[in-house]
């Protein structure tokens, strides 16, 4: 292949470089053609446009196909560990047994909030959106930690992400508390992430809530199959405020909020409210997957197709096993699996779908598995942040280190009135 393209604009030829990733992706490098020809590139929500170079997931959505650092999602699923996760997103590579150990031991040492920042949780209303509350407090989190904000250093990085990574389900669980009524649980230093998590949301004076083995697997696949996913809404948003030289704090309280809004974070809590209307509501599976082609039909399908898959979503498939895996652990049965099962299996036998490649996404299975889990709708965009936090930093820590580094400022095409005079008011009409 030329390892250049060439752009004819009227009687100019103007050469661009190609660029090409590891796995084969190719790109025209236009970040000179302004220069060079007075022209921009109009491309409404970046949908064929790559603001980076990154080292740190690979996606194949024709092929159903997610790394993180070259490493199949698929590996992870034995034994799954997030926090191992977390640092291979974040420095590059597998931990060793005894990194893995100092950094789990990091995660301890900060797991805790600062009193001062406890005590706000008393001026929040107990209806508070807990996304909200998540947004504004790791921004608070600058406050009480303003000796990381200027610093960048691989060590101070590390005691940043430690504190964010682990104080985030601190604040998750303090959120849900907050409004049931009920006391704040504290962090066991004895327990594993997820178990962590797990027991500060749910245990109370005296009772402590035991987690099952497959229950804290499931969790940990939840946060790992989240943990990054390339350059989307929330991971963008992140890499611009961080253009700006925002701390990592203020950078991932961005990316927190983003991932608020329900195209994006809350896209799992659309599919459970659908099986749920779908259940109460007297529609079958078979009516659900012929409403969903009829465009005036008010019925929304939720938790097929993908911006990026255009084959079955590797994670919808890890996270349908650990559904099988939880709900038989914790004997229990709810219709809305099996109500998903059936929309599945219906689905991907219809020409509709199958032309339109509109298979399963992670969402369609997260929700149902969250939600067995005793973890209630609204905190399942918490969840998802929880798992993202690595992403985010892994994502900001790259931006950093880039040497060709410059702040995020997209051009546009005006459309408004041209030039036009400033009318006193006592010349205005009406």
């Amino acid at each position: 292949m030329s390892k250049n393209a060439v752009l004819v604009v009227g009687d100019k030829k103007v050469e661009l470089p190609i660029l090409e990733g590891t796995e084969g992706e190719v790109a025209v490098d236009i970040s000179r053609l302004r220069q060079q020809t007075g022209l921009i590139t109009y491309d409404p929500s970046l949908g064929n446009t790559g603001i980076c170079k990154s080292e740190i997931t690979f996606i194949d959505g024709e092929k159903g196909i997610l790394r993180y650092r070259g490493i199949p999602i698929e590996d992870f699923t034995d034994k799954p560990n997030f926090v191992e996760v977390a640092w291979l997103l974040i420095f590059g590579r597998l931990p060793n047994k005894s990194e893995l150990a100092e950094f789990s031991a990091l995660l301890t040492d900060n797991e805790l909030l600062h009193e001062g920042l406890r005590h706000q949780y008393q001026h929040i209303p107990v209806d508070a959106p807990p996304m909200a509350i998540l947004s504004a407090t790791l921004s608070n989190l600058a406050c009480f930690h303003q000796q990381l904000l200027a610093r960048q250093d691989p060590e101070s990085l590390a005691g940043a992400a430690a504190r964010l990574i682990s104080k985030v389900r601190t604040i998750a669980a303090f959120s849900y508390r907050r409004s049931q009524g009920l006391p704040f649980i504290y962090p066991d230093p004895g327990m594993r992430y997820c178990a962590n998590y797990l027991h500060m949301m749910f245990s109370i004076p005296h009772r402590q809530y035991l987690v099952s083995p497959e229950v804290e697997d499931a969790l940990n696949l939840v946060f790992i199959l989240h943990a990054d996913h390339e350059q989307n809404c929330s991971t963008t948003t992140v890499r611009a405020v961080g253009s700006a030289g925002a701390n990592l704090f203020a950078s991932c309280a961005a990316g927190v909020s983003a991932l608020w809004g329900p195209l994006h974070g809350g896209a799992n809590v659309e599919v459970v409210q659908m099986l749920e209307r779908i259940h109460g509501g007297g529609m079958s599976a078979a009516d659900c997957v012929q409403a969903a082609q009829d465009k005036n039909h008010p019925f929304r399908l939720f938790g097929f197709g993908h911006r990026v898959y255009k084959n079955y979503d590797p994670r919808a498939k890890i996270l349908k096993e650990a559904c099988d895996r939880v709900l038989t652990t914790l004997e229990y049965s709810d219709p809305l699996l099996d109500i998903a099962r059936r929309l599945e299996e219906l689905a991907l036998k219809d020409p509709y779908f199958i032309e339109r490649k509109l298979y399963p996404n992670v969402d369609f299975y997260s929700g149902v598995l969250l939600r067995a889990m005793r973890i209630p709708t609204n905190m399942f965009t918490v969840c998802f942040a929880i798992g993202r936090l690595p992403g985010w930093i892994a994502q900001w820590k790259e931006l950093h280190e880039d040497p060709q580094r410059r702040i995020l400022r997209p051009r546009q095409i005006y459309t408004g009135r041209a030039e036009t005079r400033y009318v006193r008011m006592a010349d205005r009409q009406g």
